[in-house]
C-alpha cells in the first residue's frame, strides 16, 4: 500500500506524476486551503507538501500524527512550527538554491524600475496624463558609482551582489560571522562587510535578503529608515515583516528616503493603505520565484524530499 501524501495545492503535471508513482496523493484544488480543512485532512497522511501561504502550526502537526515529513515549497519556512515538528520526529524541508537566480533577477528588476521611476511613468501613460517628452520629466537615479547595501548575504544576497558589477555599483553587506568564515563573500568583487548602521547610512540602495525571525521582525523600522540617505531606496524581496510598513509609509511620505520597491508584505495579500497612495513606492505581488522553470523546480525538489524520507533516506534539503 502506497503512503498517503496531502498536497495543499496542485503541482505541475510532471511533478505530480513523479509523486503519484510512489505515493497515494490527495490534493486540494481550490486555491489556498483553509486552515481548518488542513487540520481535518492531514490526519492519516505520511507527508504534507505545503506552500508558504499555509500555516502549519501545532494544531496541524498534532492532527497529522502519522506525518514523517513536511515539505515546504519555498525557501522560507516561517509558516511552519519547526520546533513542534521536530519534537514529534517529523522532518521539515524547504527548497533552497533552485529559486536563487529568479529572485536575484527580480530584485534587479525592482531596483531598475524604482530608480528609473518606471512604475510612475507607466501610470502616467495609462491615465492619459503624458504630454510628451520633457527635459526634466521623471528624472531618476543612475546606478554607476553608487553603493548597493545588501542586508543578508546568503545565497540570494550573494547572487544579487554578483550582478552589481554589471551596473558599475560597489557592494556593502551584512553577514553572520559563520558565513564569512566559509568564504562566500570573498568571491564577490568590489564588496565590503559593514555593520548594519553604517550600511544603512552610506548605501544608495538597501536590498533585504533575510529570513523572518524574531531578530529580523521590523528590522527596518523608523530609526533604521531615519539613518538612510534621503536619496536612498529600499528593496524587499525577502519577507514582508522584515520591514515595518507603517514606518516605511511615514519615511516615504516625509521624503526621508527617495523610494521603495516591495515584492512581499507584512499581511499578504493586504498592503498598508498608506503605501497604496504613494507614487514613490513600487508594489508587485510576490513574484520573486515566479518563473515557470523555477516554480517547477521548487515543486520537484519538495516532492523528491517526500519520496526520500518515505523510502527511508535522509531528506535532501532539511531546514537548518
Amino acid at each position: 500500500m502506497k503512503p498517503a501524501v496531502l498536497l495543499t495545492r496542485k503541482l505541475p503535471s510532471s511533478v505530480m506524476a513523479r509523486l503519484e508513482t510512489a505515493c497515494d496523493v490527495e490534493c486540494f484544488d481550490g486555491g489556498t486551503m483553509p486552515h481548518e480543512e488542513l487540520v481535518a485532512r492531514v490526519a492519516g497522511t505520511r507527508a504534507l507538501v505545503s506552500m508558504i501561504t499555509d500555516t502549519v502550526d501545532r494544531a496541524v502537526i498534532e492532527a497529522g500524527s502519522d506525518l514523517r515529513v513536511i515539505a515546504n515549497v519555498g525557501v522560507g519556512y516561517n509558516n511552519i512550527d519547526v520546533a513542534a515538528a521536530r519534537a514529534r520526529g517529523i522532518a521539515v524541508t524547504n527548497t533552497p538554491d533552485v529559486l536563487t537566480d529568479a529572485t536575484a533577477d527580480l530584485t534587479w528588476a525592482l531596483i531598475l524600475a524604482v530608480t528609473r521611476r518606471v512604475g510612475e511613468g507607466e501610470r502616467l501613460v495609462r491615465r492619459g496624463a503624458w504630454r510628451g517628452w520633457a527635459f526634466d520629466q521623471l528624472l531618476g537615479m543612475a546606478l554607476r558609482g553608487k553603493q548597493l547595501g545588501i542586508v543578508g548575504f546568503g545565497r540570494i544576497g550573494r547572487a544579487v551582489a554578483h550582478r552589481a558589477g554589471v551596473f558599475g555599483m560597489s557592494v556593502a553587506y551584512t553577514v553572520r560571522a559563520s558565513v564569512g568564515r566559509r568564504g562566500g563573500p570573498s568571491r564577490v568583487p568590489d564588496s565590503e562587510p559593514m555593520p548594519l548602521d553604517r550600511l544603512l547610512s552610506t548605501s544608495d540602495i538597501v536590498s533585504l535578503h533575510l529570513p523572518l525571525t524574531s531578530e529580523t521582525l521590523h528590522l527596518i523600522d523608523q530609526p533604521a529608515l531615519a539613518r538612510m540617505k534621503r536619496t536612498a531606496y529600499v528593496i524587499n524581496t525577502s519577507r514582508g515583516a522584515v520591514v515595518d510598513e507603517a514606518a516605511l509609509a511615514w519615511a516615504l511620505t516625509n521624503r526621508l528616503i527617495a523610494g521603495a520597491a516591495l515584492d512581499v508584505y507584512e499581511r499578504e495579500p493586504l498592503v498598508h493603505p498608506d503605501l497604496m497612495t504613494l507614487e514613490n513606492v513600487l508594489l508587485v505581488p510576490h513574484l520573486g520565484s515566479a518563473t515557470t522553470e523555477t516554480r517547477t523546480a521548487m515543486a520537484d525538489l519538495a516532492v523528491r524530499n517526500v519520496v526520500a524520507v518515505l523510502t527511508g533516506q535522509p531528506p535532501l534539503t532539511p531546514v537548518p
